[in-house]
């Protein structure tokens, strides 16, 4: 899943870091999730648009076919 989670923390100035220490999450996840590498669970995905003050949808773009629909 495509997402804007790693222009959003560089346009809020944060390093990867800071932004898992907000989220209560490890550094590797942070990267993992700006890669794409891995989709989160809901409540992460809302901890994520409400630090960021968007919705999901907007840090998040998901694409049916990826999973085969």
């Amino acid at each position: 899943m495509k997402n804007q989670i790693s222009e959003s923390r560089k346009a809020a100035g944060w390093s990867q870091e800071q932004l898992a220490s907000t989220l209560g999450v490890s550094r590797q996840t942070v990267i993992a999730l700006e890669r794409g590498k891995y989709n989160p669970s809901l409540p992460l995905a809302f901890r994520l648009a409400r630090t960021f003050s968007t919705s999901i949808e907007e840090l998040f773009d998901y694409d049916e076919a990826e999973l085969g629909s």
